[in-house]
């Protein structure tokens, strides 16, 4: 098994791709190893001491590393993890299935919405998945809907795109400049 490695827009996260797929269905993203404990893969990443983030993607693995971490030699821990976990066969979750774990749905939008506001909603949605989610993924990262009120988009990055230095300017021009171009009621994209 060979396991590619690219890197991201975010200097602290590389982007690990092992050939196969990863999540069957959405993403799930890590953030402490208290979270971690779901997932074995996860655990064990966060068990290098050096790790502050795994996001599973659908073909991809994004780790970000802590402040100072040197990825010369963190490099090939995670990609020592990542080959055990996927030759062993190994489950990706405790109980042994991603069944039901995906991005936080809706139910955790950040503004309340208005239901006059549903065909526009569903035209963000469209291009979110369309558009902008495939290019986010392309980064190790990916973006969760977080609502729609009074012109304003909420959204939030995960994996490599979280704290990436670019992503401000990713929400922002990139985003923000195509949801505007197709949908004219939007006027702003915020971070939630």
């Amino acid at each position: 098994m060979f396991i590619e490695t690219e890197t991201t827009p975010n200097p602290a996260a590389l982007k690990f791709l092992p050939g196969r797929q990863v999540m069957p269905a959405g993403t799930r993203e890590f953030t402490d190893p208290e979270a971690a404990e779901a997932s074995p893969l996860a655990q064990a990443l966060f068990d290098t001491g050096e790790v502050t983030n795994v996001f599973l993607g659908g073909d991809f693995v994004s780790v970000t590393a802590a402040p100072g971490t040197d990825w010369s030699q963190l490099k090939p821990q995670v990609v020592s993890v990542l080959l055990d976990h996927f030759v062993s066969g190994a489950p990706l979750f405790v109980g042994g299935g991603a069944s039901g774990i995906a991005v936080p749905a809706e139910e955790s939008l950040t503004v309340e919405e208005d239901p006059a506001d549903a065909d526009i909603v569903a035209q963000i949605h469209e291009l979110l998945e369309s558009r902008i989610r495939p290019a986010v993924a392309n980064d190790g990262g990916d973006i969760v809907y977080r609502g729609y009120r009074d012109g304003i988009v909420h959204l939030q990055m995960q994996g490599a795109c979280s704290g990436c230095p670019s992503s401000t300017a990713t929400l922002k021009h990139g985003i923000e400049g195509l949801l505007k171009h197709y949908i004219p009621e939007v006027t702003e994209v915020r971070a939630a």
